[in-house]
């Protein structure tokens, strides 16, 4: 696979979206990522993004593909058993016998179920909230992930959460705060399932109830340098109309944490398409307008970075239903894996991808394997 070329003062950002089990798709764009010669300076991730997020930035680049391969191999060790028969309705049943036994008996270095039950505990107790306990996931990542690396800053990183008493969204950022497991955990802590996380007597859920996708956090974070993103989604905001109960219910679940992955990018691009026509026209205007206040003002924040956004998007196979995000098969997470890695590496060939050169309007768009599977 060739390298990445271009300007070596482009910031080379990696955003991952939340997904649950759908992330190993995540690990196997780092392994092509890193196969094609890019490493990226700044990783934002939510939930399970968080967690690829936080062995991404809390490793070097020599142990990244390693831990990641640890932290899968080990959720997806309780079923590693293979589908039946071949055909995509024996492998439909497969999934959710997967996913149902992953759901009664917990999943390995991730979390188990509460005993006794949370409606056992009296109201107000910690384990009165959430049906699981995920005591093994911060052991997992203690394990995985040096945080003294991250707290060094040597790769940015940056984790959403939702504060549950003001409703907002928070990112916790190693260019600002001190990141353990727990920030980590807070990403990831979906309720009524996970528990929330206490940070500095504030409490935390995972950030996909507001958001699924850190792109604004990097584009309101980062206006100087050039950017270089690529975004890796779980979910697609693009489907086929439902035709049952349970596919209406897959369908709602990809709208929901697609999180208008487009809308927000076509908004940057028209927000940005502005700026650049007020810097224009401003070169036109007399000496004397030019010093007044108000467009002095205007032209600095009008000051816009150029932004390349390659957008890698996890789409479904036929046979995944509802409980795609949380069906931790080793079969279905190799798969998962292999497809991740076929995207960059089919991204990285395609022509328009060779050919990319500075955004004329600011902002350029990628979604070059969209043709795979829509």
């Amino acid at each position: 696979m060739t390298a990445l070329s271009g300007d070596q003062g482009e910031c080379h950002v990696l955003v991952l979206q939340g997904g649950g089990a759908l992330g190993s798709y995540q690990a196997g764009v780092v392994e092509a990522m890193q196969e094609g010669g890019v490493a990226p300076d700044w990783v934002a991730g939510i939930s399970i993004g968080a967690i690829n997020a936080a062995i991404v930035a809390g490793n070097p680049p020599e142990r990244r593909i390693e831990q990641l391969h640890a932290f899968w191999d080990q959720v997806t060790s309780g079923f590693q058993v293979s589908p039946w028969w071949p055909g995509e309705q024996a492998r439909s049943v497969f999934n959710e016998v997967s996913a149902n036994f992953g759901a009664t008996f917990g999943v390995a270095g991730f979390f188990l179920p509460r005993v006794p039950p949370p409606y056992m505990f009296p109201p107000g107790a910690p384990e009165a909230l959430s049906y699981y306990d995920t005591g093994l996931l911060r052991r997992t990542l203690l394990d995985l992930v040096d945080f003294d690396r991250i707290n060094r800053r040597e790769t940015r990183l940056s984790i959403g959460a939702v504060n549950i008493r003001t409703g907002n969204f928070t990112y916790f950022d190693n260019h600002r705060d001190v990141i353990g497991p727990e920030h980590i955990m807070a990403s990831g802590a979906l309720p009524p399932g996970f528990p929330p996380v206490e940070i500095d007597g504030e409490h935390y859920w995972d950030g996909g109830l507001v958001s699924n996708t850190p792109l604004q956090h990097v584009l309101d974070n980062e206006r100087r340098r050039d950017l270089m993103i690529f975004q890796v989604d779980l979910f697609s905001a693009r489907g086929p109309m439902p035709r049952t109960l349970s596919e209406a219910a897959e369908r709602e679940k990809d709208i929901r944490y697609s999180s208008r992955t487009r809308m927000n990018t076509d908004d940057q691009m028209e927000i940005r398409k502005a700026k650049t026509a007020f810097r224009r026209l401003a070169e036109k205007l007399p000496p004397e307008l030019r010093q007044d206040p108000d467009v002095a003002f205007l032209l600095e924040v009008s000051h816009e970075n150029t932004v390349s956004i390659l957008q890698l998007i996890y789409r479904r196979k036929t046979y995944e239903g509802n409980a795609k995000d949380y069906e931790f098969s080793r079969q279905t997470m190799l798969e998962h894996w292999a497809a991740g890695r076929s995207d960059v590496r089919r991204s990285f060939r395609h022509r328009d991808w060779l050919a990319r050169c500075r955004p004329d309007q600011g902002v350029a768009v990628f979604d070059l394997t969209r043709d795979a599977r829509d």
